[in-house]
């Protein structure tokens, strides 16, 4: 296992990989590893890979779903399977057959005696069968007799049981061979002597008890759907909840040696919560859980004939899972969690080792106290149950599709695992790789210009780690590895791999460069900003309006995420040679003084350089120019031509010239008063030289007949660049009588 200082280092090592020179390609964390591909090679949850215990197909049924497994003292395997309802027999060598073809939907439940009679359990409007070799081979029930399907005559079935329920879910058999059912929708648990005599032994205020599992007391433990409680129940039926779980159905129950419970949850609540204490009562029970089989649209190629896989019948894949273990005290711990996979079954391998099987990837864990193992994956959707299997191994069934593997005790003697492709965007060099492990292990690599290494990629080339040998791949643009691990002592792992490479360096690209006359970008701007993910990204660049400035903004990119700085230029319209403005910029803007630029037209070029990161002499640049713009600092000039009195009214002449932009607009106010719009001769306003002609009302006068009154007459002017111009007229003028 990895120290806490290890794995520190090499996050800081990630987190400190320079865009310049040599790069680092690393993989060192279950996330990474994860990825990739493994054959016979397990994953922990700190990062090692190393060999994974056997895994091999021992059975592939005609039923897309298995519920439950049960094993004899032979080492046969009995399987309950649905769509079709079926038993299945298989031997330790891989030879099955169906012992039981009932006419219900499927086979839930399993449990076989010492005697070797096999108990199965139907649903819906569930039953129990007894299913026995030779003993009455010719005297069949009746339901099984109505089946086409192929039942070895050699077994007999007959109802041994039926407790009037809809759903059974579980079989338990006791020391004295007493049978105990879970079923739904009552939420009821019954016991069923040899005899065939039954009667109800405990009832709850779930709606459905889903698991059984026996402790080393005698007592039952019982899992349930609804309020995800967790029942103590004792020999007498006296039940007692140990705890209620964050999740609403139990969905896995095992009990190990020192009498620690291990109980799966799944599927969120809603509602209230159970709380934990002694059952009293019967409080009406929740709505059941409804099973519906839809045939499926998609079938694999793989599909062996026969086989209709259809979507897996339960409600709880939402919100993963939760693993909780209950100590013989009574005290409760979540020791592992997953957003993704749900477990469906739990059992313990040789080792004491708790090991979960879970959908809907099919994979298998060995779960410790806050630390787990990716064992490996079955060529199936869920991994529904466990049984025992000979040397020590264990069975494992699955649904979508209905199958059976044997999980070995002990490791295979060789396993493969393949890396995730790694991009590296732009086409690079290959260098030494850098692996961390034990034991006999050997690394191989290869590399392609597509990323899928099926296309055309370099072959795998081992690579010698004693003689530290780069990595013997053409330059490309993907890489993969490849580590095969071996049986050795000490045993064969590797938590680290990480390959130095070094990108071809690509001149930097600038993307756009605006420029806006009038404005200017704060000071408080920042160019640069980091997403959640910590991937940095370029964030626009506002601006504030300044008569005085001219603010220029860029965007620019590198393949190679190198590090860019900036020099700007300038040049005015008919002038020849660039002149530059400022160098070494870091930022992707720049404020110009407006004021030092003459009225005219202008271009402005921005070039980047990646000399930051490399040398001079492999440095490279990019560059861009923006679009012609225009500064005009001098404002129109005004010059009124004619004022006169034409009785009441003003007429007033002028006319605006300006040296570099056309005249915007004009105004004018008599004392103080409002701005008035005057429209010049023509009344479209485009030219650098516009004339005006207004008829203006002239205010009243409050002053005796025969006195003077004096008036004051403003004009004002615009150019397209809003610079102002400004005149003015007195005007004196005599009250006459009315």
């Amino acid at each position: 296992m990895k120290s806490l200082p290890v794995l520190l280092s090499c996050l800081l090592l990630i987190a400190t990989v320079q865009a310049d020179g040599t790069r680092l390609w690393q993989q060192t964390k279950y996330e990474d590893f994860e990825k990739g591909t493994a054959q016979g090679v397990a994953l922990s949850s700190d990062g090692v890979l190393s060999l994974a215990p056997s895994f091999n197909a021992l059975y592939t049924s005609a039923s897309a779903y298995i519920w439950d497994i049960a094993s004899d003292v032979d080492g046969n395997v009995y399987a309950a399977a649905g769509s079709p309802a079926r038993v299945y027999r298989i031997a330790p060598d891989g030879k099955g057959t169906v012992i039981f073809a009932p006419q219900e939907l499927l086979v839930q439940a399993l449990a076989i005696g010492s005697n070797g009679i096999l108990y199965a359990a139907t649903s819906p409007d569930g039953k129990i069968y007894k299913i026995e070799r030779n003993a009455h081979a010719a005297a069949k029930s009746q339901d099984a007799a109505k089946s086409d399907a192929v039942v070895d005559p050699n077994y007999s079935a007959s109802v041994f049981f039926d407790p009037k329920t809809k759903y059974i879910w579980a079989l338990a058999l006791d020391p004295h061979s007493n049978l105990y059912a879970a079923t739904g929708d009552r939420g009821e648990i019954f016991r069923v002597e040899p005899s065939g005599s039954g009667a109800l032994f405990f009832k709850s205020d779930e709606a459905q008890i889903r698991l059984l599992q026996f402790d080393k007391a005698g007592n039952l433990i019982a899992g349930s759907d609804g309020s995800g409680l967790i029942y103590r129940i004792t020999p007498k039926g006296e039940g007692f909840v140990l705890y209620s779980a964050t999740k609403k159905e139990i969905t896995a129950l095992a009990v190990d040696s020192q009498g620690n419970i291990f109980a799966a949850g799944a599927g969120d609540k809603r509602g209230g919560v159970a709380q934990a204490g002694t059952l009293s009562g019967t409080n009406p029970v929740a709505a059941p859980t409804t099973i519906i089989i839809q045939p499926s649209q998609n079938v694999s190629p793989n599909t062996p004939p026969g086989i209709n896989p259809v979507p897996f019948p339960t409600n709880v894949n939402i919100g993963g899972s939760e693993v909780y273990r209950i100590a013989p005290d009574g005290s409760p711990k979540m020791i592992w969690s997953s957003k993704d996979d749900v477990v469906y079954a739990l059992a313990f391998d040789t080792a004491g080792r708790l090991i979960a099987g879970t959908g809907n990837q099919g994979k298998l864990y060995a779960i410790g106290d806050g630390d787990y193992i990716d064992l490996t994956k079955a060529s199936a959707n869920q991994v529904t149950a466990f049984a025992r299997a000979p040397k020590g191994g264990l069975y494992v069934a699955t649904s979508n599709l209905g199958k059976v593997f044997v999980l070995g005790a002990e490791t295979v003697t060789e396993g493969t695992y393949e890396s995730d492709v790694f991009d590296a965007k732009i086409f690079s060099k290959w260098g030494r790789p850098e692996v961390r492990g034990n034991g006999n292990y050997e690394l191989f690599a290869r590399s392609g210009n597509v990323d899928n290494p099926d296309r055309d990629w370099s072959p795998w080339k081992k690579i010698d780690l004693k003689q530290a040998q780069p990595v013997e791949a053409p330059s490309a643009r993907f890489l993969q590895w490849k580590v095969v691990l071996h049986a050795s002592t000490p045993a064969a792992h590797v938590e680290r791999v990480a390959v130095n490479y070094l990108p071809k360096n690509v001149a930097p690209e600038v993307d756009e460069v605006t420029v806006q006359a009038g404005a200017r970008v704060p000071s408080t701007t920042h160019t640069g900003n980091t997403n959640a993910e910590g991937i940095s990204f370029e964030s626009p660049i506002a601006t504030v309006p300044d008569k005085h400035s001219i603010a220029v903004r860029w965007k620019a990119h590198d393949a190679n995420d190198d590090e860019l700085s900036y020099s700007i230029y300038y040049r005015g319209e008919g002038e020849t040679q660039w002149k530059k403005l400022d160098e070494g910029l870091s930022d992707r803007y720049a404020d110009l003084d407006a004021d030092l630029f003459p009225d005219g037209s202008y271009t402005i070029r921005v070039l980047a350089t990646d000399q930051p990161s490399h040398s001079p002499s492999e440095a490279l640049t990019g560059e861009r120019t923006s679009d012609r713009f225009e500064v005009d600092n001098t404002p129109p000039s005004v010059d009124i031509t004619s004022d006169r009195i034409e009785g009441n009214t003003l007429r007033l002449a002028f006319r605006a010239s300006d040296s570099f932009s056309p005249i915007k607009r004009a105004e004018y106010s008599i004392d103080a008063q409002d701005w008035q719009t005057a429209e010049p001769v023509g009344q479209i306003s485009d030219y650098k030289v516009e004339s005006y002609d207004v008829i203006v009302p002239m205010p009243v006068p409050d002053r005796k007949e025969g006195s003077m009154t004096e008036h004051t007459v403003v004009v004002r002017v615009y150019d397209r660049f809003d610079n102002v111009g400004v005149a003015k007229v007195v005007i004196n003028t005599a009250t006459s009588e009315h």
